[in-house]
């Protein structure tokens, strides 16, 4: 079964810039939509960016303006998540969540998989 895999992750300081990209471990026919989640230790994931195939977007109010979230599909990348302006408050666990049809056969079908990957860490430092 196709997975999904974050990068882009790192250590960045106050004010600058990250592009995080999901990944699937093998081709994906098509892609419904795609969520951004982050997650802090004793928190609750939260949603931070949605996309679906349209292209229509939905950002929580602290990504508004600073996170731009696309559908990409080529070498396996799902989606990107663009992060530039960035505050110490934005370090946390970011994951992707995708709802796709791995092959031609699903899509037709209108079966969905929903997929999470496992996250990559995003620290912002003062």
């Amino acid at each position: 079964q196709v997975q999904l895999v974050e990068s882009g992750g790192g250590l960045v300081e106050f004010g600058g810039s990250l592009t995080l990209s999901c990944r699937g471990s093998e081709s994906i026919y098509w892609i419904y939509s795609v969520a951004w989640y982050r997650q802090t230790p004793g928190n609750q994931r939260e949603l931070v960016a949605s996309i679906a195939a349209d292209g229509s977007t939905n950002y929580a109010e602290s990504a508004k303006g600073r996170f731009t979230a696309s559908i990409d599909n080529t070498e396996n990348v799902v989606a990107s998540l663009s992060m530039s302006k960035l505050e110490p408050e934005d370090t946390a666990v970011y994951l992707c969540y995708a709802a796709l049809a791995p092959s031609y056969y699903d899509y037709s079908q209108r079966h969905q998989t929903h997929l999470w990957g496992k996250g990559t860490q995003v620290t912002v430092s003062t």
